[in-house]
């Protein structure tokens, strides 16, 4: 007798079968097509390419046939994107830690925290993979709140809603209504801090990064010990941080000005 996740996953790999087979196909497949294609009944066939249309990773057209949706193009091209936006970067995070002496990360927003996706330290002047998925607090990280600045009203209460605010210390964020005040300030001056909040030990400015359609998906950062990024440093810092986040948003295509 067959178990219930050997059904499950013998028909995820059906539906990835249809998947690859529209792949190849512009024009799309019709459902007899199809089944011929993969090797399977056309009831099986049209099941789950139904699932697949309400999931928007397939459509049917108008003359019947069936071609890949735009939800698979979205998700496929969010991780294109992402190794694009990583490549064009890393020389210019780089350029953070050799100028600044101070240690650089990139990071995009998902949900109410940011994901480190590049990290270049002072002292080892490379990447460090282990910190390369790690995520932090978006309200009291200099990242995170560069992010959140890009957020509507509705869109801030949404992703914050769930939000406790936890105080790591005394400097730390602690209501929704200061992390408005903190967004709104960040969005005229251009550039974001942590002062301490997360950490005694760390201080960190940001920067936001933008698109070619001027929509901001990530940012970037300087962050050191306060014994080394001292408070009078903070208006330079910001100053070329805020320069290499404008760099990397031409070299995606960026146009505007902030």
């Amino acid at each position: 007798m067959e178990a219930e996740g050997d059904k499950g996953v013998r028909s995820l790999e059906r539906a990835l079968d249809i998947l690859e087979a529209l792949s190849t196909e512009h024009d799309g497949l019709g459902i007899t097509d199809l089944s011929k294609r993969v090797g399977l009944q056309k009831s099986t066939v049209h099941r789950l390419t139904q699932t697949l249309v309400r999931r928007g990773y397939v459509e049917k057209k108008d003359d019947g046939a069936y071609r890949l949706g735009l939800k698979m193009i979205e998700a496929v091209g969010c991780y294109i994107n992402s190794l694009e936006l990583q490549t064009q970067a890393r020389p210019f995070v780089a350029q953070i830690t050799a100028e600044l002496g101070l240690t650089a990360h990139l990071g995009v927003l998902e949900g109410d925290q940011v994901v480190y996706i590049e990290r270049m330290d002072v002292y080892s002047g490379v990447k460090l993979y282990s910190q390369i998925g790690l995520r932090m607090h978006a309200y009291c990280s200099s990242l995170g709140k560069c992010l959140l600045s890009a957020l509507s009203g509705e869109e801030l209460s949404k992703v914050m809603g769930g939000c406790k605010f936890e105080r790591f210390t005394p400097n730390t964020i602690s209501s929704f209504e200061e992390l408005k005040q903190t967004l709104k300030q960040a969005r005229s001056q251009g550039w974001a801090m942590d002062n301490l909040e997360f950490s005694p030990e760390n201080r960190c400015v940001g920067a936001p990064i933008f698109d070619y359609r001027g929509e901001i998906i990530a940012a970037v950062s300087a962050s050191g010990p306060p014994s080394v990024f001292t408070e009078d440093r903070v208006p330079q810092v910001a100053a070329f941080v805020k320069d290499k986040a404008m760099a990397i948003s031409m070299s995606l295509g960026y146009t505007g000005k902030i």
